[in-house]
This record gives C-alpha cells, structure tokens and sequence, in this order.
C-alpha cells in the first residue's frame, strides 16, 4: 500500500532563523555600499562625503580669492581715475581763468569783442564748430580754447571709465558674497555631518589623518629629482618651514594658508611675486610636464584648476590641501583630482 504522507514542513523556528540570516545578509550587503534609507552612515562614507565638500569649498574659495583680488584691483584703478579726473579740473579751470584774463585784457584796451563773450559764455565744443566765429579769434584764445576742449573730452572719457569700473566693482562684491556664502554653506553642510559621529568615529578619523601626515612626510626623498635652484630653492624653503600651519580659507600667512596662499608667500619670501589664484599662477611661467618638473616648480590639479601645490621631488608635493588639514607632503597621486601639469615661475 503506498504511503501518502505529506512532505515535513519546516519548523517555525526554523523558518524565523532562515529568515533573520538572509535579512542580515542582505543588510550587511547594502551597509557595505550605502547606509539604508533613515540609517545613520558610517565613520567612512561620512569622511568620503565630508571630502567631497570640502574638495567643493576649496574649489569655491579659490573663486573667492579671484574675485577679491579683482575688487582690490578695481578700487586702485577707479582711485586713479578719480584722482585724475579732480587734477584735470584744477587744470580746466585754470584754463579758463586764462581766458578771463585775455578778455580782461581786451576791456582794457577797449572793450570785449563779442567772439571772446562768446567764447566764455558758451559751450566750447559749440564754438569752435563755427567756423565764422574763429576767423575773429587770435591764435592764442583758438589755441587756449582748444586746449580746454581737450581737456574737458579727457574728462568726461574718464569720468565714463570710473562709471565702468564702478558699475563692475558692484558687479565683483555681489560675486564675492556668494562666493562667500557657497564656501560657508559647504563647510557647514560638512560640520554638520562630522556632527552625526560619535567622539570614537572622530578621534579615529584623526588618528588616521594624524598617520597619513606622518607617512607622507617620511616617503618625501628629494634626491630622486633634480634639486631646487635659485628663486624655486628659496620658495621651496619657505613653504617647508610653514609644515604644520593650519589650512584657512583666503589665507596668505604666515600664520595659516589656503593652497594659493602657501605657494603665493612662499614665492615672495624668494622676492618673486605671483598671482593670488591658483587659476592665475597658472598662466605665469613655463608649462611643464610630470617628467619635466624640480623641487620648487608650481604643480596644478583639477581640471579648473582650483588647487595648486610646490613640487616637492619623488612625485610628491608640499601644499596646504584643504579645512581640516595642515601643510604637509602628499603624493601627487593621492590629491583627488587629476594633475594637470606644472609651471616653473
């Protein structure tokens, strides 16, 4: 008689097990990934994140450090054309009192002739397109006339250049403070984030940092490229005794840098003066490639090239990074970006 047993179902408990280890699997199989949706991340993807932002801030200040140059550089110009423009009204009107002692003159001798009454109560530019009229100058009010004409076109072409320039010094400060505040957004979408660490996720995020400093500052042998000469040996020398200073966005030194900042003051402690821009710096001296470059040569990353470091020899590089860092030595090959090429200033 063949048996019709039912196949033995798994227990209850044995199904919850099942269940429980393919959940953790697939649970472990996202964390490793991205945290779940509403899961607090992890020490690492909140450093890649953090990275990322500050990479963007970085990127924003240099754009910052551009504009405020170009705003320091528009009120020296527009200072000199308002300077310029309130000696050539002393001049003008020291013109005109040389005409008034022409027609002075001409009552003394006999009265005003109506051309030179003309000639100060109008319009110069006016008078001298009648022709009829200058037939009954001398040569010597023809030529004091045209000199105020003159006069008074220089002014009014730089009264329109300081307009210009004003009109752009507005535009410039409206750039910077979004800038500013792009840059300050980033840094504090970043804190934010560092926020959600707890005190052991961040001393060991330190601790790693602290390492890597270390580490890249013991794998720097210069020998192994053609040392630093003249001007670049005494920037490069500069920026080595700036190790350790804080990365501060818009800094100059000596107390704190930004990347264009360390390589800009090292560079004038060798009396050589640079841009301000890492962008700027750019366009300075001779392009070189990776192979091409010396201890001392500017090195570029990024394709907007927002991020500039000294070349320090054995495809490292001295520089001020980014918030949070220090100046130190680093691999080119560890910057984040892409390099792009050198300059030797």
């Amino acid at each position: 008689m063949t048996s019709h047993r039912r196949p033995k179902q798994p227990s209850r408990t044995r199904v919850s097990v099942l269940t429980t280890a393919a959940a953790a699997a697939v649970a472990l199989s996202a964390n490793a990934a991205h945290a779940a949706p509403g899961e607090k991340p992890g020490k690492n993807e909140v450093k890649a994140k953090v990275d990322h932002l500050y990479e963007q801030a970085e990127q924003a200040t240099e754009k910052y450090n551009g504009a405020n140059e170009k705003q320091h550089r528009l009120q020296k110009e527009i200072s000199t054309i308002q300077d310029s423009v309130a000696r050539g009204r002393q001049e003008l009107n020291k013109l005109r009192e040389g005409l008034g002692s022409m027609a002075s003159a001409q009552y003394r001798s006999g009265g005003i002739d109506p051309s030179v009454q003309l000639l100060l109560s109008s319009d110069p530019d006016d008078f001298l397109d009648k022709a009829t009229t200058l037939d009954q100058l001398s040569s010597q009010q023809v030529q004091a006339l045209k000199k105020i004409q003159d006069k008074q076109r220089e002014l009014a072409q730089q009264r329109a250049e300081a307009a210009e320039k004003l009109q752009d010094l507005a535009a410039t400060r409206t750039e910077l403070g979004d800038r500013k505040e792009e840059v300050q957004g980033r840094l504090a979408e970043a804190r934010k984030l560092l926020n959600t660490l707890t005190a052991r996720e961040k001393a060991a995020l330190d601790a790693e940092q602290q390492r890597a400093d270390r580490s890249s500052a013991e794998r720097v042998d210069i020998g192994h490229h053609a040392p630093a000469t003249g001007r670049a040996a005494a920037a490069f020398a500069a920026a080595q005794s700036q190790l350790g200073k804080p990365y501060v966005r818009g800094a100059t030194g000596p107390s704190s840098y930004d990347c264009s900042g360390l390589t800009s003051w090292a560079y004038a402690q060798a009396d050589v003066f640079i841009p301000r821009t890492s962008e700027a710096q750019s366009g300075i001296g001779t392009r070189l490639t990776r192979s091409q470059l010396q201890v001392g040569d500017l090195v570029f990353f990024f394709n907007d090239l927002h991020h500039v470091g000294l070349y320090a020899g054995n495809g490292q590089i001295l520089h001020a990074p980014r918030t949070g860092t220090v100046v130190r030595y680093e691999s080119m090959d560890t910057i984040g970006g892409p390099f792009m090429f050198g300059v030797r200033v």
